[in-house]
């Protein structure tokens, strides 16, 4: 049962050194991915038990779960934590004999000290990857943030020199149209006069992308806006077949904003959402909040957003739709007023499918 002899016990020993060296190379070289590493550090333990054709070792971090074979129905155990250098949990790590073959003392001391040692190892190259994704999203958000604002300067100087001809083209358009015209210079006439503020509207929506929009600022019931939104937007709902639902944690939330801004960005959004939802489907708004700021979460159950166009997608005049079908400015609106209101807009993909666009705003 245990090691009794000198040269058994080196023999044990061995192997868990050997075990420990493996499986730090497995957590600081790091080849492939995360649940590769971890299956096999896995089998790596497995191999430096005393009873390794029996044991089951079982590793569970936040999603990731796997086993080095199949778990017996009743098992004896040893464990040790999975936490992060401040305490939190990560998961585990556990080593299984089947019962009643084996029992507690089966295990050897220097075998929970050897899971113990894992344990930490694993911690620590969890949450070294955890700070790697989250420095990996702090450059791509930087990124995204510096080409948006160098966006918004171009496209504000466009839409200064762009709105003084345009204003110019509409008043001499007006004024040729209170003139006695021919039946054809009058529908010319109206066909510019249409045209100029169809520009003039683009231009508005490039000035809401620069953040170069004035708004009003006064105390606005949140969870009635959103309803109201929704209600305007009931019928197509219904023509598309796609359902609704809303959940908000405070029924009296109130926020300083420009309503009508606010309502803009809410109908941006949903219309969005509407586009790319399939049949049956269900958009879900959640509104929370904290102590500073208020969360909007707009969730469909869509394709998707490719991580490849993620960056793009606030940027004006970038659209998936077919030509024809939008400007490709709503969502640059979108962002425009969102941050004329000193807030933020996040995407991230909606589980199983879809995307979830969360609006931060201050209160």
């Amino acid at each position: 049962m245990y090691p009794t002899t000198l040269k058994e016990k080196l023999k044990e020993r061995i192997k868990e050194l050997e075990c420990l060296y493996e499986v730090s190379n497995l957590l600081y070289q790091q080849e492939g991915t995360v649940a590769d590493v971890l299956k096999a550090v896995g089998l790596s333990v497995k191999k430096a038990l005393l009873h390794p054709d029996a044991a089951t070792v079982e590793l569970r971090l936040d999603d990731f779960h796997s086993l080095t074979g199949v778990l017996p129905k009743d098992t004896v155990f040893i464990e040790s934590r999975l936490d992060a250098l401040d305490g939190s949990y990560f998961g585990f790590i556990k080593v299984h004999y089947p019962k009643p073959i084996f029992s507690k003392r089966h295990f050897l001391k220097e075998e929970k000290v050897l899971l113990s040692e894992i344990a930490n190892s694993i911690g620590a190259f969890y949450e070294r990857h955890l700070n790697k994704e989250r420095e990996a999203v702090v450059r791509n958000t930087a990124k995204l943030v510096d080409r948006l604002s160098i966006l918004a300067e171009i496209t504000a100087g466009i839409a200064h020199e762009i709105n003084t001809p345009l204003g110019n083209i509409l008043g001499y358009a007006e004024l040729l149209a209170q003139k006695k015209l021919d039946a054809q210079s009058a529908q010319d006439v109206n066909k510019i006069r249409s045209a100029a503020i169809y520009s003039r509207e683009i231009v508005k929506k490039l000035m809401f992308f620069s953040c170069e929009m004035p708004y009003s600022s006064d105390w606005v019931e949140i969870k009635s806006t959103v309803s109201q939104v929704l209600s305007i937007l009931e019928h197509k709902f219904a023509k598309q077949a796609v359902f609704y639902r809303l959940e908000f944690d405070d029924d009296q939330l109130k926020a300083r904003l420009d309503s009508v801004q606010f309502s803009q960005i809410l109908f941006n959004l949903l219309l969005n959402a509407l586009y790319v939802s399939p049949e049956g489907s269900t958009i879900k708004v959640k509104v929370t909040h904290d102590k500073n700021f208020f969360y909007i979460a707009i969730a469909d159950e869509g394709p998707g957003i490719p991580d490849s166009i993620k960056a793009k997608v606030f940027e004006p005049f970038f659209t998936t739709k077919p030509l024809g079908e939008g400007t490709g400015l709503g969502l640059s609106v979108v962002h425009g007023i969102v941050k004329s209101h000193h807030g933020d807009i996040l995407i991230r993909d909606n589980q199983p499918k879809g995307t979830v666009f969360t609006i931060v705003l201050p209160f």
